[in-house]
């Protein structure tokens, strides 16, 4: 596989979008991160929601087959639900042998970076190295590509304030769960400058022990004074240690109120970014708070974060 690099992880989606003659639909999870359905609107390619399954919390593998079999799509947009690691293989074979010309983008945005193309059946595996990632470094995506696949970088204008107003017009839709309207704007970042590789990688390098190791610490805490009936299987809990609580406004209310924090990630985006049906992912949106354990937390606060849980459960 080939190797390429961009300022975001967003900037090789919206190339490989551009590049390809082949404007069908892309098929997405619907709890997927919003700047990918943005980007894919950037691109003018359509794309629909898949729901995810309850048992993996990835996109459902029947209901996805089921759709390549009825229509004709670009391509297939496969995440990681909170930078769960495993790869489908046997999925992403079924997919290829359904459509042979159907494009696979694993997107590993929230895995532990590797510096290895580390699986074979998809087209693209994406990573990326920006705000709130593992090997956070503020900025910068790579991506392993199949070797005939053509990539060619366009450019853009960018202008950091229409990527903020851009940030706060999905939040605001989110939020309100009403219908996002997309006003395109030069909110992309695509051009260089980015890092030599070598460069690059050391920097995830040195990141990624530093984060592992900190992340490993907080988990602990978390793990071992959280109920166990409450927390996720621990293949979910590298990116951020996440809980299910029956009463989620209630207990983030109070993470707030106690002068803490923690995050709401990821809403269904059915209904918000196209039309569709996901009750798997607004059932865990409605339940899951993500509990930090990056450089942004300590363990004082991680354990007063679980004081405040264990007073509001």
């Amino acid at each position: 596989m080939k190797f390429i690099q961009a300022p975001r992880a967003s900037a090789i989606l919206y190339n490989l979008l551009v590049g390809r003659a082949d404007s069908h639909p892309w098929l997405l999870p619907a709890n997927i991160c919003p700047i990918v359905p943005i980007t894919f609107l950037k691109a003018r390619i359509p794309f629909e929601f898949v729901d995810i399954s309850p048992t993996t919390l990835h996109m459902d593998f029947k209901q996805a087959g089921e759709r390549i079999r009825r229509g004709k799509f670009g391509g297939l947009l496969y995440a990681h639900t909170y930078g769960e690691s495993s790869t489908p293989l046997e999925f992403f074979s079924a997919i290829k042998n359904l459509d042979p010309d159907l494009l696979i983008l694993d997107d590993r945005c929230l895995c532990i970076p590797d510096l290895e193309p580390i699986h074979a059946g998809a087209d693209v595996i994406l990573y990326s190295t920006g705000y709130a990632k593992i090997a956070e470094l503020g900025l910068g995506g790579y991506a392993f590509l199949r070797d005939d696949l053509e990539y060619r970088s366009v450019s853009l204008p960018f202008n950091p304030a229409h990527h903020d107003e851009m940030e706060k017009s999905y939040k605001r839709a989110i939020q309100k769960r009403e219908r996002f309207v997309y006003h395109d704007s030069d909110w992309l970042q695509i051009d260089p400058p980015f890092p030599a590789w070598y460069d690059y990688s050391q920097q995830i390098e040195t990141r990624k022990k530093a984060s592992l190791i900190q992340r490993q610490s907080l988990n602990q805490i978390y793990e071992s004074r959280l109920p166990k009936e409450i927390q996720l299987p621990s293949s979910y809990q590298t990116w951020r240690f996440n809980v299910r609580v029956k009463n989620k406004p209630q207990i983030l209310g109070a993470i707030f109120d106690a002068g803490l924090f923690a995050s709401s990630h990821y809403a269904s985006l059915v209904g918000i970014m196209a039309d569709g049906s996901a009750p798997h992912a607004e059932a865990l949106a409605d339940e899951v708070v993500n509990l930090f354990n990056d450089e942004h937390f300590d363990e004082g606060k991680a354990r007063q974060t679980c004081d405040v849980i264990l007073r509001n459960l």
